[in-house]
Parts: structure tokens; C-alpha cells; sequence
């Protein structure tokens, strides 16, 4: 990519973010300003924002990425993103709101009258945003790497220090405008590229391939492999080798491998022949299983329709769980608003999601190779080159650059602002504004010091993690605590340990590859399917063993819960 256009792109971007998180400093003068915005920001404006902060790297990258690496299969994530705001619009969005809570901790403690519970809602509420940030900081070091080679922790400083500055200058109030037109800003950049390319594509002499077909190369391609990896090969191919294959040196030399799999050591360059099919990576010797963004359906998966019913269960309950999704609610003016901005989400979230697997199915085609070395992820970014060349492949792919660099802002922005409001209100000793610009330090530098020590991890599966402890913690604390006057504060404090803490302890043995293959290793790589029912089965029956514990003022907090905020305010009840 040619650093004389994508470079500027960027710096665009990061100067439109510090200029507009400068403004928030000049008209954020409260502490309501900076923690929900004094709860005056409309629909059309909060939908803006709510669709730019959720739509992250993993929505940017991520997406076309696990498509070009799967196929056809990955289409549930975008339908599973999307679909998660109608499960919210339905259930959660005007209680959540009319509990006039300005963290989910808020909600906890408000709803079950405990200190136990929000402590315990706070520690999930950090967790899962840290487990979030990370592969946005992670995105932007490739991203960044692949435009100017700098080393890939510079990409998540850089992020790092703009997203701080802009949350810390003016909370919440700032970084509406920011990820408002950071939302738009992204959608322009998918959709102006997506055209040429398409039309690029339709031009294009060479035989078509068809999307669900396995990826092959077009021309004669040379693959340098920079780790080692097992590749799986289905039948018969001849390859040149410059490296080691199965332990043996090559210098130069024809190879022909049969099916089955080979180890590539690092540092190995492997020459195919055009329409050779592109090998696919096996599982790491002894792992037997496969991560969160294996495919659903492809014989590599033992039980694809529990795999299917998992990813389905995570992606719609997970969304509404997560912190930085949960907060921007409490920046309605109302109920009935907060109702509003969700169906409005629902349109802007879909239509950005039918362009990231565009990128994905032409990337099978134009740059195969990607899924060999381990940087599918990069694929929306090589496209214009790839394809167009010149001039116009420079302009698109530098336009597509500041686009995910405003993808890494506007989500790290949001989590950001969550995680620093939940440890200004339940870690720091005051919680006023200079406080809150302490916290948010803190919580952007962890996050940033793990990015520097993880590496090789694809940003979905991280994503994929956060939703999946978010579907088992918080969705449950919000159903119940919305729509069951039955719930008790033991019973909310086990089931987030006991569902929250299973969906944690089962995904991360799968990537550490504790299951050794068959149902034991799928039922802990898809988690959601078993702990989402854990926790909601803890909940109920831990509170109806505990019926004395149901807080005194329970009536009158679901009253205010579910009625119009004019009828609230008649009896007494009136929301903050």
C-alpha cells in the first residue's frame, strides 16, 4: 500500500478525533456532561454513535476475514451482530434506561439493593471491556504495520493516547460526536471501495469462482510463511520450496506433498501453481480443536449445528450485556427514546454489515494467500491494490485505511469511557471529574501493555470471547432483573459467577487446547449454548431457594422499570 496516500488518511482521521475530543472540553462542565452527556442526546445522534462504537475492528476486519478464511459460514457473525440489537430492542432498551443507572453496576445495585452484586457486575463490567479493547489495539498495530512497517504496538499507542485524550477532555458529551461521525465516516469507507471493486471484479476477464468453492490461487504465487504452521492439504499438490517442509530442507527444490498434513516451518517460502487450491491451517499439534472463528459447517467441525446454535446464541444475547453498548442507553432523554435509538441502530448496523463479506468473498479470490500466512485479517486493506493498482487502488485502499483506523477509535473510545466510569464509581476513593480522567488512564493502559505481550490472535476470536462471558454474565442480571420481581442478590451474585465464570473458563481452555477432539472439545468451544442456560438455571433457582432475600424495594423499582416516565413520576417513582 502506498504510504504517500494512506498515511495522510490517518493522520486525518486521528486529527478529526482529537479536534472533535477537544470540543467535548469546552462543553462538558458537569459530571452528568461526562458520564451519560446530562442524558439529553436524541435518537438520530445516539443511534450514530451507538452503530460507530459497536462496529469494530471485528466488524471492519474481523468480518471479511473469518469469510475469506471459511466461507459461506462466517455469514452468521454479521447476522448474529445485527440481530443482537433486536433481542435488545425488545427486552432491555426502555428499562434499562428508566432505571436512570449510569453503569450496568449502577443497575445491579439499584435493581437488588446490594454492594455484593454491583462489586461483582463491575469486576465483569472491566473484564469484558479489557478482553474488548484488545483487539482493537491489535488492529491497529497491523493496520498501521501494513501501512508504514512500523513495529505493530505503534498502531495501539497511537490509538491509545487519542482515544485517552478525547475521553478524558470530555467524557461522554465528546465522544458522541466523535464516534457519530466516525460511524459514518466508516460506512463511507466500505461502501465508495466496495463499488469499484465490485465493478473491478465484474470486469474482470478470468474465469469466475464461485463463493462457496474452496479458495484457489489465479496465478503462479510465491507464499513466505512467517511462523510455523501445519497446513491440511486435500489431494495432491506440487509445490517449489525454499525453507523446511516436515523437518526436511528444501533449496529451490519441486516438492510434491501429499494429502494430509504438513508441517511449514518458519521462514519458509512456498512457490504454487496458479489454481492450485489454497491449503488450509490445521490445528496446532496436540491443540485437536479449533477457535472461535472456525468455520460452522466445514468437515473440520465435528457437531457444525451445536457449533451454529453456539455462534447464534452468543452474538444475539451477548450484545446487550456489553459495557460500552449498555451505557450509551443511559444518554436517552427517555424511555421511549431509548426505544428509538435501537430501532434506528438496527437500520444502520445492517447496512454496514452487508459490506465487510463482500470484501471476504472477493479476497478468496484476489488474495487467497492471506489465509496461509495468518493475516486474513488485512484482507479488506490489500483489496484496492490487488484488484485496481495505480493510482485509484492507492485512494481507495488510503480511504479504507482511515476507516479502520476510525473503526479501533470509535470502539476503544466507548469501552474506554464504560471501563473508566465503572472504576471511578466503585474503585477510585471520589468520583468527580478529575477522578473519572485518572481512571480512564488506567483503564486504557492495561489493555496496552497485554496487547504488547499477546500476539497471533484473530481480532473476532477475542470479540468472540467478550461476547460469549457477556451472554452468560449479563445477559441473564438484565432479563431477570428486569422481568422477574423474584430475583435475589445471591442469586444474581452465583449465577454471574457460575455462567460468567463457565463461558470464561471454557473458551479460554479451548485456545490453550485442553480438549483433545469430540464432544468435550466442542460443548468448550462453543460455550453459549450450555453456559448462557447455566446462568439464567443459577439465577432462578438460587433466588427461589433465597425468597426472603428479595429486596424491600423491588415493586416500586420494576414499576419504574416499565411504566412511561409521566405515569413513574405520578406514583413516585420518577426516573433520574
Amino acid at each position: 500500500m502506498n504510504q504517500a496516500y494512506a498515511v495522510p488518511a490517518v493522520t486525518v482521521v486521528v486529527l478529526g478525533t482529537v479536534a472533535l475530543g477537544a470540543l467535548g472540553l469546552r462543553i462538558s462542565r458537569t459530571t452528568s456532561d461526562f458520564y451519560v452527556a446530562s442524558r439529553s442526546v436524541k435518537p438520530g445522534l445516539n443511534a450514530a454513535a451507538i452503530s460507530g462504537e459497536y462496529l469494530s475492528a471485528a466488524s471492519f476486519l474481523g468480518v471479511a476475514g473469518l469469510v475469506l478464511l471459511q466461507g459461506p459460514e462466517m455469514l452468521w457473525y454479521p447476522v448474529g451482530y445485527t440481530a443482537g440489537y433486536l433481542v435488545l430492542l425488545v427486552l432491555v432498551a426502555a428499562p434499562l434506561r428508566r432505571s436512570g443507572a449510569y453503569t450496568l453496576s449502577d443497575f445491579a445495585e439499584a435493581r437488588l439493593e446490594s454492594q455484593h452484586v454491583r462489586r461483582l457486575a463491575s469486576l465483569f463490567v472491566v473484564g469484558i471491556g479489557w478482553l474488548y479493547l484488545l483487539p482493537q489495539l491489535q488492529g491497529a498495530g497491523l493496520t498501521l504495520e501494513i501501512l508504514t512497517g512500523a513495529p505493530d504496538w505503534v498502531g495501539g499507542l497511537v490509538v491509545a493516547l487519542v482515544v485517552t485524550g478525547a475521553v478524558a477532555a470530555g467524557g461522554m458529551r465528546s465522544i458522541t460526536f466523535v464516534q457519530a461521525f466516525q460511524y459514518w465516516l466508516k460506512l463511507t469507507a466500505l461502501l465508495v471501495p466496495a463499488l469499484f471493486l465490485v465493478l473491478a471484479w465484474l470486469g474482470d476477464d478470468a474465469p469466475r469462482a464461485r463463493f462457496a468453492e474452496p479458495a484457489t490461487f489465479r496465478e503462479h504465487t510465491a507464499v513466505r510463511v512467517d511462523d510455523t504452521v501445519r497446513i491440511e492439504i486435500a489431494e495432491p499438490l506440487r509445490i517449489t520450496v525454499t525453507g523446511s517442509v516436515d523437518d526436511k530442507p528444501y533449496d529451490g527444490e519441486p516438492l510434491a506433498l501429499a494429502p494430509g498434513t504438513h508441517l511449514i516451518e518458519a521462514g519458509t517460502t512456498l512457490r504454487f501453481p496458479a489454481r492450485a487450491q489454497v491449503p488450509e491451517k490445521a490445528d496446532p499439534a496436540g491443540a485437536g480443536g479449533s477457535s472461535w472463528s472456525q468455520p460452522l459447517s466445514s468437515s473440520r467441525e465435528e457437531h457444525p449445528l451445536y457449533a451454529t446454535y453456539g455462534l447464534i446464541l452468543a452474538t444475539f444475547l451477548g450484545t446487550m450485556g456489553l459495557p460500552h453498548v449498555a451505557v450509551r442507553f443511559y444518554t436517552s432523554p427517555n424511555g421511549n427514546a431509548a426505544r428509538r435509538t435501537t430501532l434506528v441502530v438496527l437500520g444502520l448496523v445492517g447496512a454496514f454489515y452487508l459490506l465487510p463479506p463482500v470484501y471476504g468473498a472477493l479476497g478468496r479470490i484476489y488474495a487467497p494467500e492471506l489465509a496461509l500466512t495468518g493475516e486474513a485479517d488485512a484482507a479488506v486493506l490489500v483489496l484496492p491494490e490487488r484488484i485496481i493498482g495505480g493510482v485509484g487502488g492507492d485512494l481507495l485502499g488510503a480511504l479504507l485505511a482511515g476507516g479502520a483506523f476510525a473503526a479501533f477509535l470509535s470502539t476503544a473510545s466507548g469501552l474506554t469511557m464504560a471501563v473508566a466510569g465503572v472504576l471511578t464509581q466503585d474503585v477510585l476513593p471520589t468520583r468527580g471529574v478529575r477522578h473519572f480522567r485518572l481512571a480512564t488512564v488506567f483503564a486504557m493502559g492495561v489493555p496496552l501493555a497485554l496487547s504488547t505481550v499477546t500476539t497471533n490472535v484473530p481480532v473476532a476470536d477475542a470479540v468472540g470471547l467478550a461476547f460469549a462471558v457477556s451472554a452468560s454474565s449479563f445477559c441473564p442480571l438484565l432479563v431477570l432483573g428486569i422481568w422477574w420481581r423474584g430475583l435475589t442478590p445471591p442469586g444474581a451474585v452465583a449465577g454471574l459467577i457460575v455462567g460468567g465464570g463457565a463461558a470464561l473458563t471454557a473458551v479460554m481452555a479451548t485456545r490453550a487446547g485442553v480438549p483433545g477432539g469430540g464432544w468435550p472439545h466442542t460443548l468448550l468451544a462453543w460455550p453459549a449454548v450450555w453456559s448462557v442456560p447455566l446462568g439464567f438455571l443459577t439465577m432462578v433457582l438460587v433466588s427461589l431457594a433465597t425468597r426472603s432475600r428479595i429486596p424491600a424495594g423491588t415493586a416500586a423499582t420494576l414499576a419504574r422499570l416499565h411504566l412511561p416516565e409521566d405515569l413513574a413520576q405520578q406514583t413516585g417513582g420518577a426516573p433520574r
